[in-house]
């Protein structure tokens, strides 16, 4: 605060003598390695009184100012001030005075004469591995300590030798403010009066070798716009209006309900949105689609953006280039609103090596493994955390939650699952050390994950994990309690990416049709495992950047063949067991690959060109295909039961043809038939269910609205007596070229 000349009764001056620093005290807090500097400096009482002692480096003069009393500290050099007053005891509320250049006043609660701020209950939950809400307990957090308005900082670090908090507050010397170390947790922690929201600060690491290193905080919540790195005091201010949407979260369970993602990078959708922005648009054009959550691609803050989010430093600050975290919080409360769920990528894999954020953070290996055969990920020069630490695990579940309790996300999408379960992920032999037991299996990841899952789900009601694995580990998605045939328990996600059902699926499509008959199997394949786990089918970003083609360019043949295929592999996938991700873009059958240099091809809807009727043509159907797959239970209330499906014809190879029902919980059908040649086939033969009396069409590819042809079957459809496929009845269909239809009991 500053000092107040208006002060109605002037104190009195008190004469005192120096009380200098200890000398070894006072080299350690020179060189920034003093543990407890609460020892000596501040207010402490001795057989000959009161001493004062501060820390004010290019301070003129330092006073201590209470209630009546006036005492100027002795100048010991170095900044160091001191007195001996002969007091019994410290006064109450005592305020240091600081003189600098130019008269310049400021006056503050000495900081070094107070208790901790953080609880001994915080401390032995971080000692545990346990602190579930860790963001609460580390960090910068402005509160009121002692009656002193101001900020604490805390920080996990126990290998340095001592740390300070600096930033443009004490313009980057933290020599003034040197933290103390609670006991053996390896927590430091400062309480700093008068200091608030919106301040620039980073910790200054003394190591272990007496070298000094300047880190962004590990917790901050919010961060500088990259490319500055520097962490900022922040709190909450937003008041949520999405009370509705949370109570309903999670009912029916994700499993039994509509699932269809809209995966979005921000930052691209529409270059240039702030959160806030985005709020104004994104969830009106996602609910008029019909999907019923986003995937946000990842947003904690990273600082490449070339990286799209997948290397992050600030693992608990949504990114500042679109604005604050209060900001995001408006982008999710608009998205519930609108009736959207909003699931986010979730990066505990690994992390890059920045000089100022986790990498040897206090000079040793901390959040990465002592291994070095272990810390180094081979495909992305990143390091992977030691998830065998408590303290790191700890770091990792609590994030987890902060991003489901904080900012209300209602599902975590974990990356590369499968690079954090393998030892020998990507490593050549003789580059990675067996388990315990010898095998390849990370068994301190194994557990992490199990850890993440149940504590998530148990304080979470209504969220849902998912996990981008791409091997057949048994039990992504089975309870953490059950034990399979491996000997471990299940991972504990909810759901499972489908990266065979992607695979094959988009090589059978990307053939041209006349050697289709010979991938057949590529399409009916994942029936085999579909009930393996509870599974997403995903088509990500992943799949159409850096020369994988967007989807629709995957399709061979001319402009109207390979819209024609994209829109009957859309229909394929919405009415196949399994819940659906489609990336930005591929709604509308963006032609080029997705860049995040400039997002998705917008102008391919502009009426003013020419082939605008054709992008339109395809969104209209996602649109349809989304309407059409809520208000039918047989495409989603069953998905993860094989009760839900049968095939009706899989084999027709020469015809390139797939025909299966997909059945609700009370046995109601929907008849899904995929036609992948480019020829309509005229009263094409299929057996049915004798319980239907005729079946009507409720959606068709190919309908003209959507640039189709217009074949279909526009009146009922009855079955005749006469048996195919195995079943009592059989009905005859036209099926459109390049196509998928859906039909209902009429």
């Amino acid at each position: 605060m500053t000092h107040d000349p208006s002060r109605s009764t002037p104190p009195a001056a008190v004469s005192a003598a120096p009380a200098p620093t200890p000398a070894a005290d006072r080299d350690r807090l020179l060189a920034g390695t003093h543990h407890d500097p609460h020892s000596t400096l501040g207010a402490h009482t001795t057989p000959s009184g009161t001493a004062f002692r501060a820390l004010r480096p290019y301070a003129r003069a330092v006073t201590v100012v209470a209630d009546g009393l006036r005492i100027r500290l002795h100048d010991d050099g170095d900044g160091f001030f001191s007195a001996l007053v002969d007091l019994p005891a410290p006064p109450d509320d005592y305020r240091l005075l600081a003189t600098y250049e130019g008269a310049v006043e400021h006056e503050s609660p000495d900081p070094y004469a107070l208790l901790p701020a953080l609880s001994d209950y915080d401390l032995h939950l971080i000692g545990e591995g346990r602190h579930e809400q860790l963001w609460q307990a580390l960090g910068a957090h402005p509160m009121t300590h002692q009656g002193i308005t101001g900020t604490r900082f805390t920080l996990w670090a126990p290998n340095a030798q001592g740390v300070r908090v600096v930033g443009d507050f004490n313009y980057w010397n933290g020599t003034g403010f040197p933290m103390r170390s609670l006991g053996s947790t390896g927590i430091w922690e400062l309480f700093v009066p008068a200091l608030g929201e919106g301040e620039l600060y980073k910790f200054e690491i003394t190591r272990p070798d007496g070298s000094k290193t300047m880190r962004a905080d590990p917790l901050a919540r919010r961060t500088e716009v990259p490319p500055a790195n520097s962490s900022i005091i922040d709190a909450s201010h937003h008041t949520w209006h999405d009370d509705a949407w949370m109570a309903r979260r999670g009912t029916p369970p994700a499993h039994e309900a509509p699932f269809s993602v809209y995966e979005v990078h921000l930052a691209s959708w529409r270059p240039g949105l702030t959160y806030r922005q985005l709020a104004t648009q994104l969830p009106a054009y996602v609910a008029d689609l019909g999907f019923t959550h986003v995937e946000l691609m990842p947003v904690a803050e990273h600082p490449f953006g070339g990286s799209w989010g997948y290397q992050v430093t600030g693992f608990y600050a949504p990114t500042a280039r679109m604005g604050t975290p209060d900001d995001f919080r408006c982008l999710v409360d608009a998205l519930h609103q609108a009736g959207i769920g909003v699931l986010m990528d979730w990066v505990p894999a690994h992390f890059p090596r920045d000089d100022w954020a986790l990498a040897e953070f206090d000079g040793r290996t901390l959040y990465e493994h002592e291994d070095p055969l272990r810390a180094a990920h081979p495909d992305w020069g990143t390091l992977e955390f030691d998830y065998g630490r408590k303290e790191v695990r700890n770091f990792l579940v609590a994030n987890a939650v902060y991003w489901c309790e904080e900012f209300h996300i209602d599902g975590l999408r974990v990356d590369a699952v499968a690079s954090m379960l393998y030892l020998d992920y990507s490593r050549e032999h003789g580059r990675w050390t067996p388990n315990e037991y010898g095998g390849r299996e990370n068994l301190d990841a194994v557990e992490f994950l199990q850890e993440m899952n149940a504590t998530l789900y148990r304080r979470v009601p209504g969220v849902v994990t998912i996990a981008e694995e791409s091997t057949a580990w048994d039990g992504v998605t089975r309870a953490t309690h059950h034990i399979g045939p491996g000997g471990f328990g299940g991972l504990g996600f909810g759901l499972k990416w489908n990266m065979g059902w992607m695979h094959d699926s988009l090589g059978y499509v990307s053939h041209d049709p006349v050697h289709r008959s010979y991938h057949h199997d590529e399409m009916t394949f994942s029936m085999v495992y579909a009930y393996s786990e509870n599974y997403v089918l995903p088509i990500s970003h992943d799949e159409v950047v850096h020369g994988k083609k967007a989807l629709v360019s995957k399709m061979p043949g001319d402009w109207w063949q390979q819209r024609a295929t994209h829109r009957a592999y859309l229909g394929f996938m919405w009415s196949h067991p399994g819940k659906q991700l489609l990336f930005m873009g591929q709604e509308f059958a963006q032609g080029a690959e997705w860049s995040e240099a400039h997002g998705p091809d917008w102008w391919l809807l502009d009426p003013s060109y020419p082939a605008e009727p054709d992008h339109r043509g395809v969104r209209d159907l996602t649109r349809d295909l989304n309407a059409a797959y809520r208000h039918a239970p047989a495409l989603w209330q069953r998905d993860m039961d094989p009760a839900g499906f049968e095939w009706i014809v899989g084999d027709a190879a020469q015809d390139n043809v797939f025909a299966f029902l997909r059945r609700a919980a009370d046995g109601s059908p929907l008849l899904s038939v995929s036609n992948f040649s480019p020829v309509v086939r005229h009263e094409y033969r299929l057996g049915a269910p004798d319980d239907v009396p005729a079946w009507h069409e409720v959606l068709n590819t190919d309908a003209a609205r959507y640039g189709g042809g217009g074949v279909g079957n526009p009146d009922p459809v009855k079955p005749d007596a006469q048996g195919a496929h195995g079943r009592p009845a059989g009905i005859r269909l036209t099926l459109p070229p390049l196509a998928t239809v859906w039909l209902r009991p009429a």
